[in-house]
């Protein structure tokens, strides 16, 4: 199955334990999302950032729990993110965890894409459930 919609990101800055050094700066935040379309869900998770002194290049991993429905199906599940910018080109891999999903969502798998035009954000979402 693939579906598309829109969501609200918030994020707020944490207290991290690592502090960058030689350049580099390091950030922890808070996630909250708000899903519209066909998946109906929140989202809260944690994100670390490092951001180098290079023009356009950092590195980011995430972690967030999400709840609602996806095409009328209860539950929730975690979506894991690794991304990198090298020079301002961008790569994100934005994944299911495994064995994550509970209620109906139980046996998800899949991998989300997220756009951003003119400001908002976007999101395809391609999923199995087993």
């Amino acid at each position: 199955m693939k579906i598309s919609g829109e969501f609200d990101v918030k994020t707020k800055p944490m207290d991290g334990y690592v502090l960058g050094k030689d350049g580099v700066s390091m950030n922890r935040m808070s996630i909250d999302k708000i899903f519209i379309g066909e998946l109906d869900a929140t989202s809260k998770g944690e994100m670390l950032s490092a951001m180098t002194p290079v023009k356009g290049s950092a590195g980011y991993v995430a972690l967030e729990q999400v709840r609602g429905s996806l095409q009328g199906k209860k539950g929730s599940f975690v979506l894991q993110h690794f991304g990198t910018m090298d020079k301002g080109a961008e790569r994100l891999i934005l994944e299911v965890v495994p064995d994550s999903g509970t209620g109906e969502l139980e046996g998800l798998s899949g991998k989300m894409v997220i756009i951003i035009e003119d400001g908002k954000h976007f999101y395809e979402f391609e999923y199995e459930l087993s």
